[in-house]
């Protein structure tokens, strides 16, 4: 696994367990999201 693909699933897991408590979001969203951003700051670096 690179280092995208690792920060990435670092980001996807943290964005779950933040959107648990979030009652519209949930933890599934959570983590698109955190893994998302993650690509999205990567791509922009570049």
């Amino acid at each position: 696994m690179d280092k995208l693909g690792k920060d990435m699933a670092k980001a996807a897991a943290i964005g779950a367990v933040v959107a648990i408590p979030v009652p519209f979001v949930g933890p599934v969203f959570g983590a698109i999201a955190g893994a998302g951003y993650t690509w999205y700051k990567a791509k922009k670096q570049r």
